[in-house]
């Protein structure tokens, strides 16, 4: 039987609304028990927060705790124990839970117990429907393992499907009905209305709208030619929206500097990853409060001064952790028409400019103190020397003399200090050229032995160098390797009380040679072991400027060490001290 033009228009527009039918009951069905169960998921993880610190004893604290928080979650809560035996449910009196199955079996329960988490859809014996279940597992206050499970009917998402349905009937009923009265008063063609139902079917099942042929001098055409406009310009803003927010995500994610945009309310709406990367943030904080992504005290009340004065502020905040970070913030409220809509905040971290100038001042101060104390005594024997010889008298002749000794031996410091400062200079601007080769550490020793062994003598010093036989070469600047070596020893020489012993040792340790020096001497603190190698630092200050030191020794060891790729390192168990510095082993930088 053939059927009408205006029948073909009504069967095509019923396949297209049957068409949606399905496309809702397959997709949207799916996506609300998706939403339901994602939403289900994260209230069952807070009731797992809740139980962790108000439940103590399950029996008696979970029926309390599932009354409170399902009228507010508007789901049934279960509280189970670890052997399946319910403790609380929200839709069963507590004197009858005794009444209810063991619930060990249970997949989500028993998921839960398993891995922490358990889902399923399944139907509920207690309350005759069909639920869908999302259990957390949990430790009481007294570490008791229990499972909260949150159960929600699935007739909810139902219902939503159902209304959608029926605004989907709706349309389709005025759609028939305006197809029938556009046919009887204008008479579309069969070919035009099926086209367009086409491409309508197309367009409801998710597909790109393709542009449609426009039919001039009909009402069909004009509508061709409006929804091809509206497609353009549809397509035009969201092409432009994309690109839009592409920029905004690589200007953001390209940023050192932190940010973070919150709402008027303290909820986070924005963070880029130099802000996640500056507070060590791994979960996602869009949408949370701030004082859920972050605790320090001196961030909260920058937020409330900025919603309160609703101006620009400057704060430098520090950030306690470890390690503990100084930034430089800048607050700016966001103002829509007088109304304060939000504040976005750049975070700068200046932490090293603030070590840096730590630094620079524990630096100047230490400089000046190892300065004036050589030059006030120089100045104070030359004036005390001028004033003898001005007397012109020949008795202080021998006085004289040992004044001059003592002015030359704080000149002599005095230089000392000024080399170091000028060699450390050297390394940390990198300004130090290396001549490396092959270096025999143990003839370096024998040579360096030989430089201090006048002081190794008067104090009756044994130095070992045994341990050194057998090293192999390492790959080094030998000028500078005997610099460490002279620094070592000849603190080893003058920190080991009279008569003690110094013994070097060499361990293989991959590509890497370990150089030790250990002596017997007074040993070091723990205290000052992880700031031996810092520039001016002195375990005995007085003791190492009566040696002679000029505190800068062990920072050089350091620096030379670390040019040529190797690490230093100290320990010291209150009876002696082991210092060990690694260098490349010769062989292995030439393969």
């Amino acid at each position: 039987m053939k059927l009408s033009a205006w029948a073909w228009q009504v069967v095509v527009i019923l396949a297209v609304g049957a068409g949606l039918f399905t496309f809702q009951d397959q997709v949207m069905q799916r996506f609300l028990a998706s939403a339901a169960s994602q939403r289900l998921g994260k209230e069952a993880q807070l009731c797992a927060e809740l139980g962790r610190t108000q439940v103590v004893e399950l029996n008696r604290d979970a029926p309390r705790l599932v009354l409170a928080i399902a009228p507010r979650l508007q789901a049934r809560v279960t509280v189970i124990a670890k052997n399946g035996v319910v403790a609380g449910d929200s839709e069963v009196p507590e004197a009858e839970l005794v009444n209810l199955d063991n619930h060990e079996s249970r997949p989500e329960v028993r998921a839960a117990l398993l891995t922490g988490h358990g889902s399923s859809v399944r139907y509920s014996e207690t309350l005759r429907t069909d639920l869908l279940y999302e259990a957390v597992r949990f430790a009481t206050v007294t570490g008791d393992t229990a499972v909260v499970r949150l159960a929600l009917p699935l007739a909810v998402t139902e219902g939503t499907v159902r209304g959608l349905h029926a605004v989907l009937l709706l349309a389709l009923v005025l759609a028939l009905a305006l197809v029938l009265a556009s046919q009887l008063r204008l008479g579309y063609r069969d070919r035009s209305l099926r086209r367009l139902a086409d491409i309508a079917s197309k367009f409801g099942k998710g597909e790109p709208m393709t542009r449609l042929a426009v039919e001039k001098g009909t009402a069909v055409g004009q509508l061709s030619a409006v929804l091809n406009e509206v497609a353009l310009r549809l397509d035009g803003e969201l092409a432009r929206t994309k690109a839009e927010k592409n920029r905004l995500n690589t200007i953001l994610s390209g940023m050192g500097e932190g940010i973070m945009v919150a709402d008027a309310a303290g909820t986070v709406t924005l963070v880029n990853p130099a802000f996640r990367k500056l507070l060590e943030l791994t979960d996602e904080v869009e949408g949370k409060a701030l004082i859920d992504v972050s605790r320090h005290p001196a961030l909260h009340d920058t937020f409330r001064q900025v919603v309160a004065g609703k101006s620009e502020r400057m704060e430098e905040l520090v950030l306690r952790g470890k390690p503990e970070k100084t930034v430089l913030t800048h607050w700016v409220p966001l103002m829509e028409g007088g109304a304060l809509q939000g504040v976005v905040v750049v975070f700068h971290d200046i932490s090293d400019i603030r070590r840096l100038e730590n630094i620079r001042k524990d630096f100047v101060a230490n400089v000046s103190h190892e300065l004036r104390t050589p030059v006030t005594i120089i100045k104070g024997y030359a004036e005390t020397l001028y004033a003898m010889m001005s007397e012109g008298k020949d008795n202080h002749k021998e006085q004289g003399l040992r004044f001059l000794s003592i002015i030359g031996a704080h000149a002599e410091r005095l230089g000392a200090l000024v080399a170091d400062l000028l060699t450390l200079s050297q390394l940390e601007s990198g300004k130090l050229e290396l001549q490396t080769g092959s270096v025999d550490l143990h003839k370096l020793a024998e040579h360096v032995l030989a430089l201090l062994e006048q002081k190794s003598q008067e104090k009756e010093i044994t130095i070992d160098l045994a341990g050194l036989r057998a090293a192999p070469p390492v790959f080094a600047d030998r000028s500078r390797m005997e610099q460490v070596l002279w620094n070592l020893l000849d603190n080893a020489i003058k920190y080991t009380p009279a008569g003690g012993t110094v013994q070097l040792t060499a361990t293989l340790e991959e590509d890497q040679v370990k150089v030790g020096v250990h002596d017997s001497g007074i040993g070091i603190p723990d205290k000052d072991l992880s700031r031996i190698f810092e520039r001016f630092y002195r375990v005995d200050s007085a003791r190492s400027r009566e040696e002679g030191g000029t505190g800068l020794g062990l920072s050089i060891v350091k620096h030379l060490v670390q040019m040529q790729g190797g690490a230093v390192s100290v320990e010291s168990s209150g009876a002696g001290s082991s210092f060990y510095f690694t260098a490349r082993r010769f062989g292995a930088v030439a393969a």
